[in-house]
């Protein structure tokens, strides 16, 4: 089988002692191309993904800030989900201005396939959410600008991750919904805007029924496959360290849920990756 993780953070420090041979397990197991996300990590992610990306021609990356740091280090106090204050609000609006700027020239790099993973995280709220909507917008404003496709992170959001989408106009580039979830107004959000969906080991876990299910129903054609590396490992790796080579569980089980060959699996969503990142 032909694959393609189409979400890995190969710049983790959980990958630092054995990255080369993590990499070549992926290319023995039939990957054959990585996307690495450039965010999770601060504002470094994107520069340690563009240069992974630089070293391989089978890997490519992506830029962006994850919505977990969207405060871009600005020191703020109180209730992450009220009024940002003046201070704070206007240091953010200056910070938000250098790192759009840079991260604008880093997306000119022909190794740079999407914006993300950018979008709402209001489990954790680890940044004001005022922030994480307005620097979201500016990033689907961003990928407009450099006509790549968004790669979507939204948790306990999806309303308002779905709003800022169709008010930003997010549909004329695209994009994947990454680690999908299943919610029907996540998926209802991702078929209106034509987006994909990125299916992870979460699909091999006995109790994601919500999960299983959409994955009978959603059209073939918007169907990614992703590990989310080192995170979400799928059974039988359940609880360790999870990496590229992995994805070939999720394609199994994808399969199973189908009625589907995994090879054809394997290669609707390798084609599915290619036409969305413009890869091969």
């Amino acid at each position: 089988m032909e694959l393609i993780d189409t979400h890995a953070h190969l710049d983790f420090g959980a990958f630092d002692r054995d990255r080369t041979e993590m990499i070549e397990r992926a290319w023995g197991a039939g990957l054959v191309n990585i996307v690495t996300i450039g965010s999770g990590n601060g504002t470094r992610s994107a520069d340690d993904a563009v240069g992974l990306a630089s070293e391989d021609s089978r890997i490519y990356a992506t830029v962006g800030v994850h919505p977990h740091d969207a405060d871009l280090g600005i020191e703020w106090k109180g209730d992450p989900q009220g009024k940002v204050d003046g201070e704070a609000w206007s240091a953010f609006l200056e910070k938000k201005r250098e790192v759009l700027e840079r991260f604008s020239e880093l997306a000119r790099d022909p190794k740079v396939v999407a914006i993300g993973e950018v979008g709402l995280d209001f489990h954790y709220d680890n940044s004001p959410r005022e922030m994480q909507m307005d620097l979201f917008r500016s990033f689907v404003k961003l990928a407009l600008a450099r006509k790549l496709p968004l790669v979507i992170h939204s948790r306990e959001a999806e309303a308002e991750a779905a709003r800022i989408l169709q008010e930003e106009s997010a549909g004329d580039v695209g994009g994947v919904v990454h680690c999908f979830s299943g919610r029907p107004l996540l998926k209802a959000a991702a078929l209106d805007l034509g987006f994909f969906v990125g299916i992870g080991g979460v699909v091999t876990f006995k109790k994601a029924n919500e999960l299983h299910q959409a994955v009978r129903e959603m059209p073939p054609e918007r169907l990614l496959v992703e590990t989310d590396c080192p995170y979400l490992a799928p059974v039988p790796y359940r609880g360790k360290r999870n990496e590229p080579a992995y994805v070939v569980e999720t394609v199994r089980e994808i399969a199973r849920l189908r009625s589907q060959d995994p090879e054809e699996i394997a290669r609707i969503t390798t084609e599915n990756a290619k036409r969305l990142f413009g890869i091969g």
